[in-house]
């Protein structure tokens, strides 16, 4: 995943205005310190419990939802150095086995199941525990951004 000579910044995208929000603040890290820039995104399988529908392609989804979220981002700007990762199974382990090899993992304070009132969402927390890189946890941006 790493291309960079000074390491990668991995950015957890989940569709959420706070992870575009995130996504949009480490590009600005990125190129400045000479890292990769990658958006990350995971994608659960559907149970067995649910309705089949032959059309129904998780993945593609996942990958359509982080284009449309780079694409919020960045609008017709996307950054030279952005990758995109999309990987089965649940966001937190998954990105944790990513920061293995990583310089950051930026994530926004909540994602898309964030419960009102909290000031970050389990992954943000999980992540800022249990990454085995620096952790930032990005805001938001300002009004006057």
């Amino acid at each position: 995943m790493d291309n960079s000579p000074h390491g990668t910044i991995i950015v957890g995208v989940d569709g959420s205005p706070q992870s575009i929000s995130a996504l949009r603040y480490a590009a600005t890290l990125a190129a400045p310190l000479g890292h990769g820039l990658v958006a990350f995104s995971s994608w659960l399988p559907r149970i067995a419990l649910e309705d089949y529908t032959p059309a129904w392609a998780p993945e593609q989804d996942a990958r359509d939802s982080l284009e449309k979220s780079i694409e919020e981002a960045f609008g017709q700007d996307v950054p030279a150095n952005l990758e995109r990762k999309v990987v089965m199974g649940p966001a937190t382990p998954n990105l944790i086995e990513a920061s293995r090899d990583a310089a950051m993992l930026v994530l926004g304070t909540r994602g898309r199941g964030g419960f009102k009132g909290m000031v970050m969402g389990s992954v943000s927390s999980s992540l800022a525990a249990h990454a085995k890189c620096p952790v930032l946890i990005h805001h938001g941006e300002s009004a006057s951004a």
